[in-house]
Formats: structure tokens, sequence, C-alpha cells
């Protein structure tokens, strides 16, 4: 058997998977009742990713 070079424990708590359940159906909600609203926040994140990769490639390229 190979050692995990990231040793996690294998299960976790009801807390941490019911936690995980209320945040993915908070998502599928907010997906299936305000389809446009949530498209409009994707796009607005990948404009703030890609304006944040533009700065870091300015970056690296001056230096």
């Amino acid at each position: 058997m190979a050692k995990n070079m990231l040793p996690m424990k294998p299960g976790g708590g009801i807390m941490g998977k019911l936690i995980t359940a209320v945040i993915g159906l908070a998502l599928i909600m907010l997906v299936v009742k305000y389809p446009s609203d949530v498209a409009s926040w994707v796009t607005g994140a990948g404009h703030i990713l890609t304006g944040l990769a533009d700065g870091l490639v300015t970056f690296f390229r001056a230096l």
C-alpha cells in the first residue's frame, strides 16, 4: 500500500457533511430560482479572474 502524501481524516463528522449539503442545496436553489443573476455573478467573477491574470502577466513581463 502506497503512502499518502497528504494524510487526511478518511471520514468526516456529520456537521461537515451537513454544512456541505446545505451549501450545495442553497447553490442549486439559487441557480434554479435566479439563473440570470447567477450567470451575471459568474461572468463578473470571470472578469475579475481574467483581470487578475492579466495583471500578473504584466507584472512578470516587467521584471
